[in-house]
Formats: structure tokens, sequence, C-alpha cells
């Protein structure tokens, strides 16, 4: 199979389909991989790297479109990607279709056989693709959160985490997956008064035993989610439903 990897143009994307350690996994299983190009100059990795790695280079986008068989890619495609995929060419991606129905009827028209990394499961129904994302995200929703608290970029002037003689800050948090218990535990550990809401009480029961009363556990009735957020000076949105749009109530 000749599998290629195009260089992402998403805004602030500076991610990358594949490593030179994956491109060498896959040329020594006897696939050819290609690689666009400054590829993972965003990721600190050069087109050296690819070469002594087994990759070829394509020149452009187009010439690797036109080649591969199977297209890796980080992001979903953007409009001006989309023309360059041809009948039955596969595409391995996070994608979020559920959100975008312009991609996902786009891809139906060209015929892609198309793969989301946010929607392959394990046997026991856990997404090894999707988990570690969502740890990034859970960690950095807290940090940006705090930074734009910050009476300079607009925000209330709260330190999150307090100082003597001032209340620290309070975090809602909306679901207790990935991306919830990662932002709970970024927030707890920066000293915020941080609550959480999910609809699993087992969940619940698990985060109050190992917080100790350093995190208050509420179930999701929209009554009590309406008092907190009004209260709240960071709410972390972080509930998910595989392959679907976030729920909006």
């Amino acid at each position: 199979m000749i599998i290629g990897v195009p260089k992402e143009i998403k805004d602030h994307e500076f991610r990358v389909g594949l490593t030179p350690g994956g491109v060498r996994a896959l040329a020594q299983a006897g696939h050819r991989v290609l690689v666009e190009a400054g590829a993972g100059v965003g990721s600190g990795l050069d087109d050296a790297q690819y070469k002594a790695a087994g990759a070829d280079l394509a020149a452009d986008k187009k010439a690797l479109f036109e080649r591969a068989d199977l297209i890796v890619k980080v992001k979903e495609p953007l409009e001006s990607e989309c023309p360059l995929f041809r009948k039955g060419q596969a595409l391995f991606a996070y994608l979020h279709l559920a959100a975008d129905r312009r991609l996902t009827e786009a891809l139906l028209e060209r015929q892609v056989f198309a793969i989301a990394y946010e929607t392959v499961e394990r046997p026991d129904r856990s997404l090894p693709l999707l988990k570690p994302m969502s740890e990034v995200a859970g960690r950095l929703s807290v940090q940006i959160g705090a930074h734009y608290l910050e009476r300079t970029q607009g925000g209330r002037g709260i330190l999150l985490g307090g100082v003597p003689g001032v209340a620290s800050g309070k975090v809602v948090v909306l679901g207790a997956g990935v991306v919830g218990t990662q932002a709970i535990r970024i927030a707890v550990g920066l000293g915020a008064q941080v609550t959480v809401f999910n609809l699993d009480r087992g969940r619940l029961e698990a985060l109050d035993a190992f917080y100790q009363g350093r995190l208050v556990t509420m179930a999701s009735d929209p009554a009590w989610i309406e008092t907190a957020v009004l209260e709240a000076d960071l709410v972390i949105g972080a509930v998910m439903v595989t392959g679907a749009r976030t729920p909006s109530r």
C-alpha cells in the first residue's frame, strides 16, 4: 500500500500524521510512505528524518494525493483539500463528522473510505486514539481558562489558586470522562474550588473518594447546573457522545 502524509494546513495545527518512527514501522512492513515536503516542520521533524526512516518526499499535496492509496492526517480535510480525493481512496484522521455536514457530504460525493480516529474502539468500548487528545484538551482547558481570567485578557482578574486573604476561583466541570477528569486534576492542583457534574453516580463516587473532599461532586440536574454555572469563574464543557454532537442541554 502507498500511504500519504500531507502537511496540515488548518490554522494553528502543527502536528503531523506520522512520525519518522511510524514511517519506519510501515516501511519495514512492506508499505511505501510518501510524505509531503515540510509536513513535520511544525512538530520539529525535518524532511531528512523522514527520508532516513524510509519515506519518499512529495513536492506538493496534489502529487501526494494522486499517488497514495491511504491518506493519513491529523485534522479533517479543509474545503481546498476535498477535491484532491479520488474514488475509493482511504482517509484516516480526526474527522468529527457529526458537527460538519458539508465535509460529510463532500467525502460521500468523492466516495472516500473515511475512518475517524475518534470512533475507533477496543472490544471494551474504550477509545484509544481519542483518549490522548482528550487528556491534552482537558489539561489545556484549565490552563487557557486561567489565562483568559486575567484582567489584561479582558477577564475578571481571578487567580484560580487564590492567595492568602483572597478566595480561590470557582471552576465548574460538566462531564467526568477523560477531558473532565484531566481538567479536574489541573484545577484542583492549582487550588481552585472545583465542582463536577456527571450522570454516572459511580463515576462521581470514584472521584469523591480519590480527591477526599477537595472536589464537590454533583448529579447532573439542570437547576443545580444553572446555579453553579452562574456562580463560576470558569466553566469547562467536557460532555462527549462518541461520534455525535455534544449535547447542548
